[in-house]
């Protein structure tokens, strides 16, 4: 392994660094170098591949021995002798970034070096570094998979010369979806776009996603097995779509109840009447009672969005009553409000 840095050296620590040093090290380095926090800047994702070779040797306390004694050496496959081959850093590698246009990424390590990117709308790094590294943080020794786990690299040759794998599950994406108030209310069918940016065609896939009704903006749809390939064998991870409910205009949503407003003539405030209200599920007559005052609520049981877990539970729509007030009146109109004034005026002074 002609070229490359002392592991030590690339992670900035002592060799007589502990596990919390090489750990705290790495992640700061990590997310310096992070293609989401650099993109498109090859030479920071060439830093960011070479800390995380360092940290998955240093941090799992066999292979730390293995190098510590014998060095690179320890993990070339090409050399005979020695400490033999160990390592075997001929599985996978995979990340996953958001941003603008938000990117997983694939790379199988090869002989050829070929590799596959899958690109998404949507995500953050915090999704990312929850789907690379897990809960928990920034643990365990392997590169692939769920994030960085326990279960190693894909390969890896011992002492004797006998060759084995992990299957390692591949990691989760995450991307968004948006959909509109009606969509997300009675639920809807979404065509998704996975592009390939090397252009091949078998890189490409449309996926249909089903939305089911009563979703709200920050629920999460999973689509098993359509995440990040695993390796040697593994179970691909999934794709997790984070939904964004639009607006409509004239709704409020607070959970699965609606909140709307309907304006009613001053008449059928003052000697009450009917109202006819819009809801989700079309027009409704509402009785106004007499003598209803602005912002009086009216209760449409039943008539909010649909609960996501019982199909048979509502919401409720809250109407807020809004006199309306006219603007243009009648010569005569006026004279007969002129007239109810006096009238009113005249049973204040009685009272």
């Amino acid at each position: 392994m002609a070229g490359k840095r002392d592991y030590y050296e690339v992670l900035g620590i002592a060799r007589s660094a502990d596990a919390a040093q090489i750990k705290k090290a790495y992640r700061k380095l990590a997310k310096k170098y992070h293609p989401d926090t650099n993109p498109g800047d090859g030479e920071a994702e060439k830093h960011f591949k070479e800390v995380t070779e360092a940290y998955n040797v240093l941090s799992d306390p066999e292979k730390k021995k293995l190098y510590d004694q014998f060095g690179h050496a320890a993990f070339d496959q090409s050399q005979q002798g020695g400490a033999g081959s160990y390592g075997g850093f001929g599985g996978g590698s995979a990340y996953a970034h958001g941003g603008n246009g938000g990117q997983g990424f694939w790379k199988t390590n090869g002989g050829s070096g070929s590799y596959q990117e899958y690109y998404f709308d949507g995500g953050n790094m915090d999704d990312l570094f929850q789907d690379l590294f897990g809960s928990s943080g920034f643990g365990g020794s392997g590169f692939g998979g769920s994030g960085f786990g326990s279960s190693g690299f894909g390969g890896f040759h011992d002492f004797g010369g006998r060759t084995g794998s992990y299957q390692t599950r591949g990691s989760d994406l995450r991307a968004e979806v948006a959909v509109s108030f009606e969509e997300a209310a009675f639920g809807c069918d979404k065509l998704i776009h996975l592009q390939d940016p090397s252009g091949a065609k078998n890189g490409n896939q449309t996926l249909q996603v089903h939305i089911p009704a009563g979703i709200d903006t920050g629920k999460t749809v999973r689509l098993k097995g359509k995440g990040m390939p695993g390796v040697n064998g593994g179970g691909a991870g999934d794709l997790l779509l984070t939904v964004t409910v639009g607006e409509r205009p004239g709704y409020e949503r607070k959970g699965q109840d609606l909140y709307t407003s309907a304006y009613i003539p001053f008449t059928t405030a003052v000697f009450g009447g009917e109202a006819v209200v819009d809801t989700l599920y079309g027009k409704v007559i509402c009785k106004i009672q007499k003598g209803t005052r602005s912002g009086m609520k009216i209760r449409l049981k039943g008539k909010g969005i649909v609960s996501m877990k019982d199909p048979s539970v509502h919401g409720d729509q809250y109407v807020t009553v809004q006199i309306d007030v006219p603007r243009n009146l009648s010569p005569e109109a006026e004279q007969k409000l002129r007239e109810f004034e006096a009238v009113c005026a005249g049973r204040a002074k009685t009272a």
